[in-house]
């Protein structure tokens, strides 16, 4: 009887134990595979947000130069260095504008090539010290940032073609909202005289602005904050201030706001605010999306260029 009892109840362990098994091999079934993260790092924070607007919850994305940084002299550390090392793509704005990168990549060991996020942009081209150079600050014009959110969808997609799709329609719907920024800077420029779009800024970063919504835009520095405005220079531009009649001056956020104000002074032009041109706010500052920054921008060369 006792034996009878034993090998019953082993019967019932068995079962239990093989119930068990289907249960939890049910449950591993429906969990969910963690999903694969690219880690991405971009030069500085306009091209950052542009990434993570397109790659969503598939990207972790670093910017090298942070907020309120300045991508020309930026000088990279060894955390950047590992950085690279680690990432899955590595995004620049190219045409000259990280003039460090090059050395930062060779030391850092990462083996694979950048993404040009800037390619296809028709550059702007201007003299400086009797030499032709490329205007980089192409992301000025919202249409030129639907072309870098092309580029990135397209390298995305390359590297991770199981999410190809996630990114096309993220990237779609952002394409959007810059085509509605677009159309917005035309409706809230175009009706200003053309004798009042004018304006004094730190340095030649809004060209493609410039040539996208008609402003003219007067600076003592070159495309780079690095050069520095020669005498002559200053004093030929406080003329053609003056000859221009420009009423509104503006710093930008990344550089120094000195030289602007002092030529400011000197030729009664009224201060307008600062711009964001190269780098975002920080979150909590009015500017802390590419987006946020191009509508920031307009609205205050507006009010500028209406007074």
């Amino acid at each position: 009887m006792q034996q009878c009892y034993n090998g019953k109840g082993l019967r019932m362990r068995r079962i239990a134990l093989g119930l068990l098994v289907f249960l939890l091999a049910m449950q591993a079934a429906v969990m969910p595979v963690a999903a694969k993260v690219m880690h991405i790092v971009a030069s500085f924070t306009i091209i950052a947000d542009m990434i993570r607007q397109v790659g969503g919850d598939h990207v972790e994305v670093a910017s090298l130069v942070r907020w309120n940084g300045d991508p020309h002299a930026y000088e990279p550390s060894p955390d950047d260095a590992k950085r690279l090392r680690a990432a899955d793509l590595v995004f620049v704005n190219g045409m000259g504008l990280e003039g460090w990168m090059d050395r930062l990549i060779s030391a850092s060991g990462y083996q694979g090539k950048p993404v040009f996020t800037a390619k296809g942009i028709a550059a702007l081209k201007m003299e400086e010290d009797g030499k032709t150079v490329i205007d980089p600050h192409a992301w000025n014009s919202a249409a030129n940032g639907i072309i870098y959110v092309r580029n990135i969808i397209e390298a995305l997609s390359a590297a991770d073609p199981e999410h190809a799709q996630d990114f096309k329609t993220s990237g779609e719907n952002y394409i959007k909202e810059l085509q509605a920024l677009d159309a917005y800077a035309h409706r809230e420029i175009d009706p200003i005289p053309v004798t009042k779009r004018k304006v004094l800024t730190t340095h030649d970063a809004f060209g493609y602005f410039a040539r996208a919504y008609g402003v003219m835009f007067l600076s003592p520095v070159g495309l780079s904050t690095e050069t520095e405005a020669s005498a002559a220079t200053v004093a030929k531009l406080i003329k053609q201030i003056k000859s221009e009649h420009v009423r509104a001056y503006f710093f930008e956020n990344s550089n120094d706001p000195r030289l602007v104000q002092q030529i400011a002074k000197a030729t009664g032009a009224e201060p307008g605010g600062e711009l964001y041109v190269e780098a975002l706010s920080p979150p909590d500052g009015p500017a802390n999306t590419y987006a946020q920054m191009f509508r920031y921008n307009v609205d205050q060369l507006v009010k500028a260029m209406k007074n």
